[in-house]
Order: C-alpha cells, then sequence, then structure tokens
C-alpha cells in the first residue's frame, strides 16, 4: 500500500523493531498524528486463541475512565412509558418500540448504540439482517440489553465500548482522541487491557495477549511491549 507524505514523515517516529512501553507508544502516536481534525486513537489487541471455537470467544464491554471523545448517539427499543421516559432522560436520541422498530426498517440508522430491554428482542430480532451487520445488535454481553435501560444508555454514553474478536482473531477498539493525551488514554488503554485479560477463556492453553498496537485515525501503529499492558498483564502474557 502506497502511504501519503504525512504519512510517510510520521512513521518515520516509530522504531518497528522496538516493543515500547505504552506510555512511551501512545506519546509517539500523539506526536506522530498530523491530520487536521482530532484524530481517533485505536488499540488493535492480538489474542493467542481460535474464535472458530465457542469455548475461546472473546467478548464484553467495558465503560473507559475518560470516555472516547465521541457524541454517542443511542436509541433504546422499549414500551414501558417509564422506560421511554428513563431513556429519554438520559440523552437517548429515539426510544420506542414498534414505531422505532419501523423507523429503522425504512432504512434510518443514524445511532451508534441500539439499547433494549429485555422484553423487546423478539421485536428487536427483526432488524437482525439491518443491525447485525452494523454492529449494532442489542447484546446482553455488552450491556446493552438490560431492564434498566436508562443506565445503559448514560453508560453508552460516558464512554462504554464493546470489545470483541473479528475472524482474525484481533480486536479493535478506540481508546480516545489525540487531544487526551498520553495520561488519558495510558488511563483508558489500561482499562481495556485488564477486561480484555480478565475475559481469558478457561479453555486456553498458552500466550493470551500475542501482540498490541496503537495507531491513530491517520498515523501509523506503534507496538507495545504485550508484558506491561494493563495492570495485571504481566501475568497474563505468561
Amino acid at each position: 500500500m502506497k502511504h501519503g507524505k504525512k504519512y510517510v514523515e510520521s512513521a518515520k517516529l516509530v522504531d518497528r523493531t522496538k516493543l515500547y512501553d505504552c506510555d512511551e507508544a501512545l506519546d509517539t502516536v500523539i506526536k506522530a498524528a498530523t491530520a487536521k481534525f482530532d484524530e481517533t486513537v485505536e488499540a488493535h489487541i492480538r489474542l493467542g486463541v481460535d474464535s472458530r471455537h465457542a469455548d475461546q470467544q472473546v467478548r464484553g464491554a467495558v465503560v473507559l475512565p475518560h470516555g472516547t471523545g465521541k457524541d454517542v448517539r443511542v436509541v433504546v427499543f422499549c414500551r414501558r412509558d417509564d422506560q421511554v421516559e428513563a431513556a429519554k432522560a438520559a440523552g437517548a436520541i429515539e426510544a420506542g418500540a414498534d414505531d422505532l422498530v419501523a423507523k429503522i426498517q425504512s432504512g434510518w440508522t443514524d445511532f451508534d448504540v441500539a439499547v433494549a430491554s429485555p422484553d423487546m428482542m423478539g421485536l428487536v430480532g427483526r432488524l437482525g439482517k439491518i443491525l447485525g451487520p452494523r454492529g449494532l445488535m442489542p447484546n446482553p454481553k455488552a450491556g446493552t440489553v438490560s431492564p434498566d435501560v436508562g443506565k445503559a444508555v448514560e453508560e453508552a454514553r460516558a464512554g462504554k465500548i464493546e470489545y470483541r474478536l473479528d475472524k482474525t482473531n484481533i480486536i479493535h477498539c478506540p481508546i480516545g482522541k489525540v487531544s487526551f493525551g498520553t495520561e488519558k488514554l495510558l488511563a483508558n488503554l489500561n482499562t481495556l487491557m485488564d477486561a480484555v485479560i480478565a475475559a481469558r477463556p478457561a479453555a486456553l492453553k498458552g500466550q493470551y495477549i500475542k501482540s498490541c498496537a496503537v495507531a491513530s485515525t491517520m498515523g501509523p501503529g506503534v507496538r507495545c511491549n504485550p508484558n506491561k499492558l494493563g495492570s495485571t498483564a504481566a501475568a497474563a502474557a505468561e
């Protein structure tokens, strides 16, 4: 892949042969971010699991202490009036039942997170072909299926992110914006890593955290030392 001049210049700041400590890696990512907008910083974590096996799936959700820097648009599938009121009071842009389903079936998907009360999942199931490919389907493991829809909306808007494996056994997650600075990004990264480490499948034998890299939207990846990820990573990486 051919990169532009700015990327090539930024890449010169990164030693490809080095495993950086997390704070140094994030500091390098910030220095290498040259776009005119506030770039998102992402973590890319490769695990030593095989996602084809049901007992080696890694999926969950965690609230980042400093959020993601994004204004998260949340919709809520619920039927009771008190739930609708709670959802909207917490900041949901839409809340409802059949009317919301119909709106989405007509082509509207201008939101980032979908929350549902448990009794609504039968109805929400009709939207699987629309929400599923977009990663918007409510899921209990992600905390987006909950009887307390108000709390679920608050958590989503406060910076709750879902982590899950892709087909190549890598987790891709945003951990904030370049403007956050190294300290806040490091706190978010450690929180994410602690959650991923805690989700280690019991059936897994061998190394769990294979590698981790951090990068901004337009910048080069910087590899982190897997033995120094999160507060409990050293034990998990053995």
